[in-house]
């Protein structure tokens, strides 16, 4: 299997189609948030009737998870020489 030449780029790598994909994505998720307005909502609680509630729901959960993990991370953290099979 035969390597692409070095000066061409993955179609991923190059700075346009990033900025494309930022762009498409931002657009994405606004087009999302501005949909809340056409949906009729059905509340149990008053604050999930507040506008963008999904969006900025599901991002503080993802914050939270993040946080989470990286606190279990250091918790559960062992040494870089724990399987080197000196036993301690």
């Amino acid at each position: 299997m035969a390597s692409p030449p070095p000066d061409s780029d993955h179609w991923l790598v190059r700075p346009a189609t990033i900025r494309r994909l930022w762009i498409g994505f931002i657009a994405i998720l606004a087009l999302t948030v501005l949909a809340d307005f056409l949906v009729e909502r059905h509340t149990i609680f008053g604050l999930e009737g507040t506008f963008g509630f999904d969006a900025w729901f599901g991002f503080i959960a993802c914050v939270v998870l993040v946080a989470l993990s990286k606190a279990l991370g250091a918790f559960l953290k062992r040494s870089d020489r724990y399987y080197d099979g000196n036993g301690s």
